[in-house]
């Protein structure tokens, strides 16, 4: 699962491996736990840099791992060597969600630190210009996140994959 911040990844991902009778893996959490504390405290210590190595061996260990649905990131894809990783060792699912409907989601999230910023709208904007490609570049799937609940989205994605034949009717 990848996408902007906000666009459902985790708890896509996390009812998709359910329904699919899959483990779930989450990579901020997975960098977290190796850290010891929390990504943005990391962010704010460390800086971007830092953090984009520990996620880059975090993503290539995680994609090493077969059976599961892992969440990534919003900012994943930054890496050329993550979107090799995530597209050539699985099937990609692109949450795409317009700069506003993610802004509307996140105005109140004071846990993302690319969000603290004094326009944050204006921030998500610049992150969809800079990521949309490198999404679309990484995904094998594109699904259009509007307003549908989570159950429509991990519906419409088990569809994909049935059709796809990544996985049998459930």
């Amino acid at each position: 699962m990848i996408g902007l911040p906000g666009s459902g990844k985790s708890t896509v991902g996390r009812q998709l491996a359910r329904r699919l009778q899959l483990a779930f893996l989450d990579s901020d959490h997975v960098i977290e736990e190796r850290l010891g504390c929390s990504i943005r405290d990391y962010f704010e210590r460390e800086g971007e840099a830092s953090f984009r190595d520990v996620e880059e061996a975090v993503i290539d260990e995680l994609t090493l791992r077969a059976g599961g649905v892992l969440s990534t990131g919003g900012g994943s894809v930054l890496r050329p060597a993550n979107r090799q990783h995530l597209r050539e060792r699985g099937y990609v699912v692109y949450l795409r969600s317009s700069p506003e409907e993610l802004f509307r989601r996140l105005r109140n999230d004071v846990n993302r630190p690319l969000l603290q910023v004094a326009d944050p709208l204006g921030r998500l904007r610049d992150l969809y210009v800079q990521r949309d490609p490198l999404y679309r570049e990484t995904a094998h799937f594109i699904i259009e996140t509007g307003r549908p609940s989570v159950s429509t989205l991990v519906n419409m994605i088990g569809m994909q994959l049935e059709l796809s034949g990544i996985v049998s009717g459930q």
